[in-house]
């Protein structure tokens, strides 16, 4: 039987680091504000112009690709989870097939924003089992900076969010390691709870040159806060468990959870809602912030490079997001 293994792992963030000190200047703020709610002590935000989603994605993948010891051009499919593309099109997907000057596989680009890495890892582990692919590329690449209010009105969404891009090569493997399974979910009924709004296919050029909502509301994300906390923490919590019961697992039989690198106080309320050992949960949101479909990869890059994994280990994958979205994976590394 064929199964789906993560064989190679990379990231990229920016060199521009912006520590909490530095947004105290921009807005009515504090570093123990920032650090009580969030967890966060800093994270990277782009400072040149070049540097695009889809640039940033094509570093990491490089490094993926390198990780896994195969050629680039072993590749034969692409998925690339951003919510924030380099254009509204064509994808970033096919801009990084065109960076990695690679043959003309196909490139799909996924839009689930927080949870999607998973809905990437979960897409490329049906294709790979069905024996369609047998190398894919899954990408989150984020550039958040950019679009932030900065004003004090956007203190509690623009200090959470920074900049990066993780990628991995999902490959066809006969033995014993891979993904055992993915879960994935959403409820559209509270998409607005936490959403860039404008522009929209209701509120385009035209309605943009014409609006004369000085303030620029509508144009930032928005976010409601403890509603997004409340059912984040419900979310992440059940769909954690349906993995581990879909696998006849329990919470000890978890080697390591990589969360979503939403907020600090989430990882750790889940953390003991599961009865995990720190040793147990892996976060980095303190040095990076959250970087949304990419804060996964990145923090599984940096725990494998601290040996936090070994052959044979539970991996749990879980998210949640805008839209709401949620989803889950486990893996047997």
């Amino acid at each position: 039987m064929i199964k789906s293994k993560i064989s190679g792992v990379g990231y990229y963030v920016p060199e521009n680091i912006v520590k909490n000190s530095d947004i105290e200047e921009m807005m009515d703020t504090s570093d123990q504000w920032i650090r009580e709610r969030t967890g966060i002590e800093e994270r990277r935000w782009v400072n040149d112009d070049k540097l695009s989603t889809s640039l940033m994605g094509t570093y990491a993948s490089e490094a993926a690709i390198k990780d896994a010891g195969i050629d680039k051009n072993d590749i034969d499919f692409i998925i690339f989870s951003t919510l924030s593309p380099d254009y509204y099109f064509p994808g970033s997907g096919v801009l990084l097939q065109r960076n990695l000057k690679i043959k003309e596989v196909g490139a799909l680009d996924v839009r689930n924003q927080c949870s999607g890495f998973i809905y990437g890892l979960s897409i490329a582990d049906q294709y790979i089992k069905s024996g369609m692919y047998k190398n894919i590329l899954v990408v989150g690449s984020e550039i958040h900076s950019g679009g932030l209010d900065k004003s004090p009105k956007g203190r509690g969404v623009s200090v959470i969010f920074g900049d990066g891009a993780g990628a991995v090569v999902v490959s066809a493997n006969k033995g014993d390691a891979g993904i055992l399974s993915t879960h994935l979910h959403s409820e559209g009924k509270h998409a607005e709870e936490l959403a860039l709004i404008k522009p929209a296919t209701t509120f385009w050029i035209d309605k943009i040159i014409e609006d004369e909502n000085e303030d620029g509301t509508g144009y930032s994300p928005v976010m409601n806060g403890n509603f997004v906390f409340k059912n984040a923490v419900l979310r992440f919590e059940e769909v954690i468990n349906e993995a581990l019961s879909y696998s006849n697992l329990k919470a000890e039989d978890i080697s390591l959870l990589i969360p979503h690198q939403a907020n600090l106080r989430i990882s750790q309320y889940i953390q003991k809602r599961l009865n995990l050992s720190n040793s147990k949960v892996y976060n980095n949101i303190m040095k990076y912030g959250n970087t949304t479909a990419a804060s996964i990869p990145i923090a599984l890059k940096e725990a494998l490079d601290e040996e936090k994994l070994k052959k044979g280990d539970i991996l749990c994958l879980a998210a949640f997001g805008s839209g709401f979205t949620w989803a889950s994976a486990l893996i047997k590394w």
